[in-house]
């Protein structure tokens, strides 16, 4: 079976292909073809990147007369040139979509139609950045595949079981009837690092009480227990919870209330003020890159500092949170650019909850681990650093069908 996975986000369009040979394979494959769009560098230009498990590369930069233009382009290169891996695309027999937003319909990867059409583009006001991108890369493929099946695999969908005490916000009960709730995302993500950690510790998932740290440009953590998602940080919106790279994270809304009586910000500037120029960067004033963060620090920038201060002082509380939901920890995860890249973060994170028996190996830690647990030996609590996939996840979701 070849599986075709679109992954796309507001600047960026990612796909792999993946053959299963074994449906029920469990362990990531090496995809056959992975190829990225970026449109952030220049304007009206988008970079292409693609690459093959045969060690064929291409790199191009396309006029971008429209996103479904430079979609095509990238999928042609799966049948066409040096990068060649098909001989047509009629052997590409599904195709997975990770969608941002399912709302409270669907709580599980669903074979698309244009009732799940309508409804992807009906949720787009809650999810205005990816919701349109990902039904963007449903119709590219409808025009060139109309007859494949496609399957789209939802972010909110492994937190579709909390407790209502857990995802009912307590305001005017009218915001619940009017799908005003907590939903959660990084879904595909925290469902991948809860069935990797089963496997590196050699447990049943169903035994093991996990904290899920998805510490990228967005931030996340996720309570999981029994192997289904018990709380976690993001709400209605990516918005809430952790400080973000440029996003603000969970703050009181009284400020907002503050700001709109006092000045003449609109819905627009406040978008943007609390989504792309807060977190890091807001606080920094350098970037929402950690990695220039820390560069920053080490030339004793005291913003930058302070906005790791807080970042870090986030971090734990949320952590802390997930514990008191979960009732006591087998392994914290650290995933995503972050969660994998910085051992400062993890070092920090894992300080404050040295009472209960978390010891991290501070040498292992340092040295870039992969899949791999970095507590001591005698640790109560794992430590584990996992690699995120979530392009295999969303190739095993559309196996099942």
């Amino acid at each position: 079976m070849k599986i075709l996975v679109l992954n796309a986000g507001s600047s960026s369009q990612k796909s792999c292909l993946y053959e299963l040979k074994d449906v029920q394979s469990d362990r990531p494959l090496q995809p056959l073809w992975e190829a990225k769009i970026d449109w952030t560098h220049q304007q009206n230009v988008s970079e292409l990147k693609v690459q093959t498990a045969a060690g064929s590369q291409l790199e191009e930069e396309l006029a971008s007369e429209s996103r479904q233009a430079a979609i095509y382009r990238m999928l042609e290169t799966l049948w066409k040139g040096k990068t060649q891996t098909i001989n047509n695309l009629n052997e590409i027999d599904i195709v997975g979509h990770r969608v941002v937003h399912g709302g409270q319909e669907y709580q599980q990867s669903t074979l698309i139609s244009p009732d799940v059409k309508e409804a992807i583009a009906r949720l787009a006001v809650f999810a205005p950045v990816h919701n349109p991108v990902n039904l963007e890369g449903i119709e590219a493929i409808e025009k060139i595949l109309p007859n494949v099946r496609q399957i789209a695999v939802f972010d909110t969908a492994f937190h579709a079981g909390l407790a209502p005490a857990t995802f009912v916000y307590p305001g005017p009960y009218e915001w619940l009837e009017n799908g005003i709730r907590r939903y959660g995302f990084h879904g595909i993500s925290h469902q991948y690092c809860a069935r990797r950690a089963a496997e590196i510790l050699g447990r049943d998932l169903a035994d093991l009480r996990l904290i899920s740290c998805h510490l990228g440009n967005g931030c996340s953590l996720a309570a999981i227990g029994g192997g289904v998602s018990v709380d976690t940080t993001m709400g209605f919106t990516p918005l809430e919870g952790l400080m973000m790279g440029s996003r603000s994270g969970s703050i009181d809304p009284g400020i907002i209330i503050h700001l709109l009586k006092r000045s003449d910000l609109t819905a627009e500037k406040l978008d943007n003020m609390l989504n792309r120029n807060s977190g890091l960067k807001g606080i920094s004033g350098v970037s929402a890159d950690m990695r220039q963060i820390v560069e920053a620090i080490s030339q004793g920038n005291e913003r930058a500092q302070l906005a790791l201060d807080i970042y870090i002082h986030r971090l734990r509380a949320g952590i802390g949170a997930m514990l008191a939901s979960l009732g006591g920890l087998d392994a914290l995860i650290f995933t995503a650019g972050v969660g994998e890249n910085s051992p400062i973060v993890r070092a920090a994170a894992c300080e404050a909850f040295r009472f209960m028996g978390l010891k991290l190996d501070g040498d292992h830690n340092l040295q870039s681990p992969i899949d791999a647990d970095i507590a001591t030996a005698d640790s109560a609590v794992k430590v584990l650093v996992i690699h995120t996939q979530e392009d295999w996840e969303i190739a095993r979701e559309c196996s099942k069908f």
